[in-house]
């Protein structure tokens, strides 16, 4: 590829909404985005929801011509729904799966049982390495009281660990998916800052989509209107991030969404747009400088990433507190059902143990307060075992970014050291004025 033209490499991504049984027209919904793949022939096409294997095993079917490889990662108890099909040959898969994910008892949103995580795919694409990602991070309910900040902001950490830790030594590197963040939300800035992804959206100079480069839009009739209610043009919350390296140049040349429905079709492909973007991919044979370090950032970006990871471990912090409470709760209550289980116990040991003693309270009552306080015992149990798990998480988490905060301070301090110690040497080499002869 050296010397000759760039290569192009078209990228497609959509949150598809599948919740079989649940989610409107999904059938006829998969029979279109399968239409679409089949036609535009992306090179790498990066879904999420398809929580259904059946839905994947129909898509590979369909695509069998145009997208001979595929995978399915599999994760949670219905799934992670995500999902990759490609031109090229997959060298290698991998899933990571956050350490959290919501709450179990949060049946209505139902993050919890969807295993949300990365999965990462290697191809090689005309000689060149290429690292694929695509994730699905927790939603967001309600912007005002996001009781799931924390738990995003926790993916968002592990997101950009995975990526930096598995892309070294790719030549070019891709994620897409569902962040379920803004593009200035904390989680987002701490991907793209930590592993220095950009952003295809404000990379590209040619873009055709909803205004703002929108993916969740009241005109979608799939769409929540109430949950787009501070947001009138509807929210950015799903990407296309990419980036080089040292010896590879990459440009996004244009991107484009969706805009609701598709012309000639009842209805849109999702709830969500769908995005696809042109990547021009060239070798070059001199090191590439805007590509950041070994570790991703670049080093220019060192301020803001001291302050993004600084504000992520506050955030931390918060949801910390609230886990420990909530273990806290979940201990006492637990604590109080089982003394009262053994209180009840007690009362029914009475006649036994004086013979002739009548139970003292009916035995419909009795068996009723029994009953009662086992369900409260067996459901604390499983509850302050899932509030320690969370703890533990967000505690190792507020650790390693306590650790990466310290290892940026000294960087940052390093380079403000090498910066002095320069222009000292530059004013020393500088002559200063000569004196006038007398």
């Amino acid at each position: 590829m050296s010397g000759g033209q760039p290569a192009k490499l078209r990228i497609f991504s959509l949150n598809c909404w599948g919740i079989r049984y649940l989610s409107q027209h999904c059938v006829q919904r998969y029979e279109m985005i399968g239409e679409l793949l089949s036609r535009e022939e992306h090179d790498l096409a990066l879904l999420q929801e398809v929580w259904s294997e059946k839905d994947f095993l129909f898509l590979k079917k369909t695509l069998a011509s145009t997208h001979p490889h595929s995978h399915y990662f599999k994760s949670g108890v219905i799934g992670s729904g995500l999902a990759v099909f490609s031109r090229h040959r997959i060298h290698d898969a991998f899933l990571y799966r956050f350490s959290l994910n919501g709450y179990p008892y949060m049946l209505h949103h139902g993050d919890w049982f969807g295993g949300k995580a990365v999965g990462m795919v290697i191809v090689n694409i005309c000689g060149l390495s290429a690292h694929v990602y695509v994730t699905h991070l927790h939603a967001e309910y309600c912007r005002e009281k996001d009781g799931y900040l924390p738990h995003r902001v926790v993916q968002a950490w592990e997101l950009q660990q995975f990526v930096r830790h598995t892309s070294r030594g790719a030549d070019v590197v891709i994620l897409g998916g569902d962040l379920n963040m803004h593009p200035q939300d904390l989680g987002n800035r701490l991907v793209r800052a930590y592993t220095g992804l950009r952003d295809c959206y404000t990379d590209t100079d040619k873009f055709d989509g909803c205004d703002e480069g929108v993916t969740l839009i009241a005109d979608n009739p799939f769409t929540n209107k109430k949950e787009l209610i501070p947001f009138e043009k509807g929210i950015r919350i799903d990407y296309i991030l990419f980036k080089g390296s040292k010896t590879v140049r990459v440009k996004c040349e244009s991107l484009t969404t969706t805009k609701g429905s598709f012309p000639g079709k009842p209805f849109p492909f999702s709830d969500h747009e769908a995005l696809s973007a042109e990547l021009l991919v060239e070798r070059t044979q001199e090191a590439q400088d805007n590509e950041g370090t070994q570790d991703g950032y670049s080093p220019d970006a060192l301020p803001e990433l001291v302050d993004t990871v600084t504000e992520a471990r506050m955030e931390l912090k918060v949801g910390l507190h609230l886990a420990r409470r909530m273990r806290h709760t979940a201990g006492r209550t637990g604590a109080m059902g089982l003394v009262l289980l053994l209180l009840e116990l007690a009362i029914a040991a009475v006649p036994w143990l004086a013979l002739g003693t009548e139970q003292p309270f009916p035995r419909a009552s009795f068996y009723l307060l029994g009953a009662l306080c086992l369900a409260v015992l067996l459901t604390a149990l499983p509850l302050y075992a899932f509030h320690t798990a969370q703890v533990k998480a967000l505690q190792g988490a507020e650790d390693q970014m306590s650790l990466a905060a310290g290892s940026l301070q000294e960087a940052l301090r390093g380079r403000a050291t090498t910066a002095g110690q320069q222009g000292e040497l530059n004013s020393r080499a500088t002559p200063g004025p000569l004196d006038p002869e007398e």
